[in-house]
């Protein structure tokens, strides 16, 4: 199969007469049509596009509109993991495993992909719940990272690998860049951190197990866990620098140092 054609949808193409999602009811400050123009991103299946940018909040007070971009998150999601890793390995020739994994997961954290969907205006054109709307969900880096991950899922399905990958390198570019430029300025919690959220494992927690000797020379330990698994241990002069040999330990335990 021509990887360029991608797979698409099952949704046969309609023209804007017979698509009543083409034009949402909801007033927005740029149609999803626009919005694809301006990205030039061609997408001849219009209720995929929709479908992208529509959140389950949506449907709760829509029950006209068929489905939320769930499933499309998670083929996103699935896809930038593969590009950005190969991205990485093609530009990092002659960087290590462990530091391509570190790189990788800085790329694809909430973070970065929210920052993504505010460089391209997405929050402009979600369809969102009146309630999560006012409640600032426009916002909310969760929203717009899932967002933008639901985008890629229906690019690709429209129009295959080739065109994500043309569509998100800009956006490596700069950002691997940036973590690069910044690395040093990131302790082991970060970095650990970093990781934890790209398994969407959730945020490490330290607990201290121990603390010995006088008050004036006291040594305290450390472990650290992530969904109930416990990734490493630390010993330090205090709690902070404890819990930061603990997360050295975990990263070394990952192969991600």
């Amino acid at each position: 199969m021509d990887e360029s054609q991608g797979i698409h949808a099952d949704a046969p193409v309609q023209s804007v007469s017979e698509n009543p999602l083409e034009n949402p009811p909801e007033t927005l400050p740029e149609t999803p049509q626009a919005f694809s123009r301006r990205l030039g991103l061609q997408f001849l299946d219009i209720l995929l596009l929709n479908r992208a940018l529509t959140h389950r909040s949506y449907l709760n007070e829509h029950p006209d509109a068929l489905e939320d971009n769930e499933r499309l998150e998670f083929l996103g999601d699935a896809v930038l993991d593969f590009l950005v890793g190969a991205w990485l390995y093609n530009h990092y020739p002659e960087m290590r495993e462990g530091e391509l994994t570190r790189m990788r997961s800085a790329l694809v954290r909430t973070e970065t992909l929210a920052d993504f969907a505010v460089i391209i205006g997405l929050g402009d054109v979600m369809r969102l719940g009146r309630g999560e709307d006012d409640s600032g969900g426009r916002e909310r880096p969760a929203i717009l990272c899932g967002m933008f991950e639901a985008l890629v899922g229906a690019l690709y399905i429209e129009s295959g690998f080739i065109a994500v990958s043309a569509f998100i390198e800009p956006f490596l570019v700069e950002a691997a860049a940036q973590v690069i430029a910044g690395r040093d300025d990131h302790d082991a919690k970060s970095l650990f951190q970093e990781w934890a959220q790209s398994q969407s494992l959730g945020t490490p927690l330290y607990r201290t197990l121990a603390a010995h000797g006088p008050d004036h020379a006291k040594t305290f330990e450390v472990e650290v866990e992530v969904d109930g698994t416990v990734y490493g241990h630390g010993v330090g002069k205090s709690k902070q620098a404890a819990a930061k040999v603990a997360a050295r330990m975990a990263l070394r335990a990952l192969g991600l140092e």
